[in-house]
């Protein structure tokens, strides 16, 4: 027997509507009785053949019918069980079954059938056990939030952690180039001490002297070092260590060096504090706000040296006196740092002889003896009573200048301290006013030109703007040039109007008005302005 081929489960269509087939050639014009035979025996296979291949192309879509059913079935089951396997298995068909030369399967196929159907029989049975309650499952996982756990600590946003740092000295109050340049060194020092003590590796004087040297391009001694400590002492804890690793030759291997760790106040954690950014940027606003206060104690002692004297409280302060020379504030005082102990040195021939006793021959002992005895006796004869030094001449210093005795100078003298205090404790945006209302005189003079020059009725904001903007001798933005105007129109009201329409602002000047009498407006108003601030 032969086993199917794939063509027959096809339509039987496909069969009818096949090529002709090519009769055999006959061999000899006599044998018409045979062939006739043949004929017959050929169609009678071909339909026994085409039987079998309908029936068998019947029963292959019968099974994969079932087979498609139990597959729904196990698969719906296996979503919340796990008794029957996760995909269906088709059992293995014998050969008979596709037997094309009998007319009806063999009894495996009945058996394989019936194994199928009771198969399907425990799937629903095992489904209809199943509660309902079972939900199915899904790929996307549920998030639960634990909605018992007490919160112990709110943290609060950055700009009210860091709002400190925002308040800067004003602006006024400059610092000489020296105190200046000192600052930059802490800021380089303190940056490369961070590094180092951020992976947890000592900080030695060589290792920041060489980082500072390298990002300043200036020399960084510890008379530096010094300094930077008597402005800021609670930075760093200075210690002398020794047998610490340096990798390099020019120090000796157990000498004592100069180590430096910064100290960083931490919450109480357990775990070690780093040397954050934020912090860096803490400690280098706390170090230039401490130069502002030696340089404003030279300051009051400037002031108070004056005649008449004048106080002004350090809040109060914005700016320095016009006759306090900055530059000449003398440096920072330097620091004493530690110093590394002491070793027992032999300075006396005596005490070489003592320490090298068991060392030298007899005779080198002789000679070493009479030295020391030599020197001592060479000591107390050049010893004399000395003379007491003489005071050197203290430094002429200029006597201050005697008072006038006529009695108009004192009212003024007094009238320009009072001026001077004014401008040592006006606030900046006051001062800021002051110096907008002293170009007004000619911002009105150049605006009045523009509306000559336009020759229209109102300008739009924007456009006044750029035009005064480019005849205006100094560079301001048109936003400058814009407060400028709206501080005019406040200022002379009855001059100048701004009218807001739709989204624009247009300008409008009264023509009836001359600019002579806006001028000495303008300067009338700034000087009320300096005499009341």
């Amino acid at each position: 027997m032969s086993q199917a081929r794939v063509t027959d489960f096809f339509s039987q269509k496909k069969k009818g509507i096949g090529g002709p087939v090519k009769p055999a050639k006959q061999r000899s014009r006599g044998s018409g009785g045979t062939s006739t035979s043949v004929t017959s025996t050929r169609s009678r296979s071909a339909k026994n053949k085409d039987l079998c291949s309908s029936y068998v192309h019947e029963e292959f879509l019968r099974v994969i019918d079932e087979a498609a059913g139990l597959n729904d079935g196990e698969s719906s089951f296996t979503n919340t069980t796990k008794v029957l396997p996760s995909s269906p298995r088709t059992p293995k068909r014998s050969s008979t079954e596709f037997d094309l030369g009998a007319p009806l399967f063999s009894a495996t196929a009945d058996h394989s059938t019936a194994k199928k159907r009771r198969q399907a029989e425990e799937v629903r049975d095992t489904k209809a056990n199943i509660p309902e309650k079972t939900t199915r499952r899904t790929a996307r996982k549920k998030l639960v939030l634990p909605q018992d756990t007490p919160q112990v600590i709110t943290e609060q946003p950055a700009y009210q952690r860091y709002h400190t740092l925002a308040q800067a000295a004003p602006p006024g109050l400059s610092l000489p180039y020296q105190y200046k340049l000192l600052a930059e060194m802490f800021r380089s020092m303190d940056t490369v001490v961070a590094m180092l003590y951020n992976r947890c590796e000592t900080a030695t004087f060589a290792k920041v002297k060489q980082g500072v040297q390298d990002m300043m391009h200036k020399r960084f001694e510890e008379s530096h070092v010094g300094q930077i400590k008597t402005v800021f002492p609670e930075a760093y804890t200075f210690r002398q260590e020794k047998n610490i690793p340096t990798f390099n030759s020019s120090i000796k291997k157990g000498s004592y060096q100069l180590t430096v760790e910064p100290v960083i106040l931490s919450g109480g954690g357990a775990s070690r504090p780093v040397l954050s950014a934020s912090r860096l940027l803490e400690r280098r606003h706390i170090f230039h706000l401490n130069l502002v206060s030696i340089v404003k104690q030279h300051h009051k002692v400037f002031l108070s040296s004056l005649v008449p004297p004048v106080s002004v409280p350090d809040d109060k302060l914005t700016r320095w006196h016009p006759r306090f020379n900055v530059d000449t504030v003398p440096a920072v005082q330097t620091s004493s740092l530690p110093q590394p102990p002491r070793t027992e040195r032999l300075a006396t021939a005596q005490e070489v002889l003592d320490k090298a006793r068991s060392l030298i021959t007899p005779k080198m002992e002789k000679a070493l003896v009479s030295l020391a005895q030599r020197r001592e006796d060479n000591a107390a004869e050049s010893k004399e009573p000395t003379s007491p030094p003489q005071n050197p001449t203290a430094p002429q210093t200029p006597a201050p200048s005697a008072a006038p005795s006529s009695a108009p100078a004192a009212p003024i003298r007094a009238k320009e301290a009072q001026k001077l205090l004014a401008a040592m404790t006006r606030n900046p945006n006051q001062e800021e006013r002051l110096m907008m209302m002293s170009r007004l005189g000619e911002l009105a003079r150049i605006l009045r030109n523009v509306f000559v020059a336009e020759k229209k009725p109102a300008l739009i904001m924007e456009v006044a703007c750029n035009r005064m903007v480019a005849s205006y001798r100094s560079a301001l933005s048109t936003g400058e040039m814009e407060k400028h105007i709206r501080l005019l129109a406040e200022v002379a009201a009855d001059w100048l109007t701004i009218h807001p329409i739709r989204k624009d602002f247009y300008l409008k000047l009264n023509k009836n008005m001359e600019l002579s009498i806006v001028l000495d407006k303008l300067s009338r108003r700034l000087r009320e302005e300096e005499e009341r601030l």
